[in-house]
């Protein structure tokens, strides 16, 4: 068949068809495309992700900051005189009856500063102090303001040797005084030993008398809020028992500073193995964080 348009009819025909894209073009235009898309959409992701994971930091450390700074007040504050008790990991009897301490440690002793007085008045500037791991996997403190001796037969008093805590409180263990109180939600681990006057090293058995402790040193581990809904407290539990494999050890004599930081990590770490009895999902295992601090105390007053 003849073609019988003029010259420029068919040249203007030719350019039209040379503008359209081919098959082969409009394949490699979206199979770019698609790869854009792939890049960005991983970027975000990871972008997310080292968000979320900073955001979990910030919310451990500012938990961690809060509970450790309330303790270095008290623990600067500790009285350390051989006529009241000191209930802590350790101590025997005759003076104290705190003795060995399996899973989460307590610690219980008299501080000087305000507490929860009794409304009657007549407040010493004396408090009974405790920290513990409550059954709910959460730090609790207490800080019952006490009264002196003979101006109150109904308030609690400051109580002397050979009284020990342990009597004239019986309720400091069970958490049902009503100075205690939750004071870090997130933590759920808390072990301390001694760091020695005498020698420097670190040890789970006090001297006779608290005025041979340099500082108290105090480990604990705290996982983030939005980790912690994927762990229920049996699960957290298990850090806490001695029989689980997944237990937080314990601090023992010879000890350097850091060591029982650095098994806890270890622990968490081999908590990931799908090879283990009880392995613990990654993102939760991934938002615990580990905290050791000393608590220098002061010298005794004289």
């Amino acid at each position: 068949m003849v073609d019988r348009r003029t010259p420029e009819l068919q040249m203007k025909d030719v350019r039209h068809h040379r503008a359209a894209f081919t098959l082969a073009e409009l394949l490699v235009s979206i199979g770019v495309l698609v790869l854009l898309v792939l890049l960005a959409t991983q970027l975000l992701n990871s972008a997310a992700t080292i968000t979320n994971l900073g955001h979990k930091q910030m919310d451990a450390d500012s938990q961690a900051r809060q509970l450790l700074d309330r303790m270095a007040i008290d623990f600067a504050q500790l009285v350390k005189r051989s006529d009241v008790d000191f209930w802590a990991k350790g101590t025997v009897a005759p003076n104290s009856a705190g003795g060995a301490m399996a899973g989460n440690d307590q610690i219980t002793f008299y501080s000087t500063v305000p507490g929860y007085y009794p409304s009657s008045g007549s407040q010493s500037p004396v408090s009974l102090v405790a920290y513990r791991i409550n059954s709910q996997n959460q730090m609790e403190r207490m800080a019952k303001g006490l009264v002196w001796n003979g101006v109150s037969s109904t308030d609690t008093p400051v109580v002397f040797m050979p009284i020990k805590i342990s009597a004239a409180f019986p309720s400091i263990n069970s958490g049902s005084d009503p100075s205690s109180e939750v004071i870090g939600p997130q933590v759920f681990r808390f072990e301390y030993c001694y760091l020695l006057k005498a020698d420097g090293s670190l040890s789970i058995t006090p001297p006779t008398y608290v005025s041979g402790i340099a500082a108290i040193v105090a480990d604990i581990a705290v996982i983030d809020s939005k980790s912690k809904v994927l762990l229920n407290n049996t699960k957290i539990a298990t850090f806490n028992t001695p029989s689980q494999v997944n237990f937080l050890s314990e601090y023992a004599s010879g000890m350097i500073p850091g060591q029982l930081r650095a098994q806890w990590q270890n622990t968490i770490n081999n908590a990931r193995d799908p090879n283990t009895n009880a392995p613990l999902p990654p993102p939760a295992l991934s938002g615990i964080r580990l905290y050791e601090r000393f608590f220098y105390l002061s010298p005794p007053v004289l």
